[in-house]
């Protein structure tokens, strides 16, 4: 599928996979509706692509953890576009604390963004897909969404949650013509763990080395949009994190004791 003149909706796309995924659609040709809850960030974004492609973008500020604006988000996109042939569910939010020092609470804020944003924003916007003759879902889950990682407990919960969710939903929606490409990156090169959450649910505040190393953002949104025009059902992109994959999938002594040693961080 060319994704030129589709329309592409992608929430979180202030920052990070995001941004980038935005610019990389604009690049193609797509009108991009660009979600997130920073205003000022989502206006700056919009200008640059606006210098890509004039016209390509529309803003639309929604808080995925509030069903309510998710529920108002979809009724006025319907309401300006005829179509959303794409849905990119990428908002979300890390995690740096350990199991044991996490309370609850905060367990169940990760988990409203990372897992029920998606899904509410999913499930609101179905009908709409299949009255158009479908569509396609795309799922930012993470390696961490394929195995434990220390200190990502609450995250690497949502991100399975996600990979459950969403492959369910790929076989019921085949029907209706709604695909689904489930993505599981590693470590990408964004400013991510400034932004997660520390065990009290605040702003851990710090640049990870492992992040600094990882793949650039780029080129993540690169693959990601090409999978999309592929059509595929699931793409893992990472160095380091395919091999513990592998390792947890044919050697899972190797993988434990790998990530036993392996910093969090």
């Amino acid at each position: 599928m060319n994704i030129a003149g589709k329309t592409i909706w992608i929430t979180g796309a202030s920052s990070g996979i995001g941004e980038a995924l935005s610019i990389e659609a604009a690049k193609k040709g797509a009108h991009v509706i660009l979600s997130a809850r920073n205003k000022s960030k989502l206006e700056d974004l919009k200008q640059r692509l606006e210098k890509i492609s004039p016209g390509c973008a529309t803003i639309m500020l929604m808080d995925v953890t509030r069903k309510e604006e998710i529920i108002r988000s979809v009724e006025a996109v319907t309401k300006t576009f005829e179509r959303v042939d794409i849905l990119i569910n990428n908002a979300g939010v890390s995690q740096r604390s350990l199991v044991a020092e996490t309370p609850v609470e905060v367990d169940r804020m990760i988990l409203e963004t990372d897992f029920f944003g998606a899904v509410t924003l999913t499930k609101a916007l179905r009908p709409h897909m299949i009255r158009q003759g479908g569509g396609q879902l795309v799922i930012l889950s993470s390696m961490t969404g394929l195995y434990g990682f220390p200190m990502r407990s609450a995250y690497s919960a949502a991100k399975h949650a996600l990979k459950g969710f969403f492959e369910t939903a790929a076989l019921e929606l085949w029907n209706n013509n709604i695909k689904v490409t489930l993505v599981y990156p590693g470590r990408v090169h964004t400013d991510i763990s400034r932004y997660c959450l520390d065990k009290d649910g605040k702003h851990y505040g710090i640049m990870d080395p492992g992040q600094v190393k990882g793949i650039p953002v780029e080129i993540c949104a690169r693959k990601i949009i090409r999978a999309v025009e592929r059509n595929k059902k699931s793409l893992l992109l990472g160095r380091g994190e395919i091999f513990l994959y592998s390792m947890k999938k044919f050697c899972p002594p190797v993988f434990y004791l790998i990530v036993r040693k392996i910093s969090a961080k």
